[in-house]
């Protein structure tokens, strides 16, 4: 198993993000502070100035925390950074490890681990009807060593499931041939939708 350093695991990079957020933000504040005149009209100045600067300040901690939100591997230690803090937790430690789906019009595969000190979620693939985005090959083969190191048989497991979905890229194969695609049909068969977690069997059954 190689060492590796720190790889971004981030399904969505962050320059697609952050610019949409901003606008996002933008348009936020300036209806903030239209409704801000509106009160203040309509009520009291101090309402109107105290509800503007609430939802304006409001649109600036979205687009400030959500640009700040990353999460990566780092020599098998999944971290995940928040608003406010980071959490982490090592692969070869891990007491839980899930693989979570859910089913929407873009539909998402997600790792989720987690010890004693809490969990951390990464989203490893997202799908429509007719394509997706998956993660980057680097990311998939880091997590899938950082798993191989686990005792657990979950892990394990789904170390396999990601190898097999690389060896599945790396020949172009079609969404269904790959194992993360078939997570959505599993879940769609079975009746499950729109979240479930996979049990055991159907993962190992992912690379059949």
């Amino acid at each position: 198993m190689a060492d590796r350093g720190l790889v971004a695991l981030d399904l969505v990079p962050p320059e697609l993000i952050v610019p949409r957020l901003r606008v996002a933000g933008a348009v936020f504040a300036v209806v903030g502070a239209v409704l801000g005149v509106v009160a203040g009209v309509l009520i009291s100045p101090y309402v109107g100035v105290a509800l503007g600067a609430a939802l304006v300040a409001t649109a600036g901690f979205a687009v400030v925390s959500g640009g700040r939100r990353r999460v990566w591997i780092d020599h098998g230690v999944v971290s995940r950074r928040g608003s406010f803090r980071v959490r982490r937790v090592n692969l070869s430690d891990a007491t839980k490890v899930e693989v979570l789906v859910r089913v929407a019009r873009v539909s998402q595969v997600l790792i989720r681990v987690g010890d004693s000190s809490g969990d951390v979620t990464v989203g490893v693939a997202m799908y429509t009807t007719d394509g997706g985005r998956e993660l980057q090959p680097i990311a998939l083969r880091a997590v899938a060593d950082g798993l191989a190191s686990s005792p657990l048989a979950s892990a394990l497991a789904l170390s396999s499931v990601l190898v097999t979905q690389l060896r599945a890229e790396a020949r172009e194969a079609g969404l269904s041939e790959r194992p993360l695609y078939r997570a959505i049909d599993v879940v769609r068969t079975s009746g499950r939708a729109p979240a479930t977690v996979l049990t055991d069997a159907e993962v190992a059954a992912l690379t059949d």
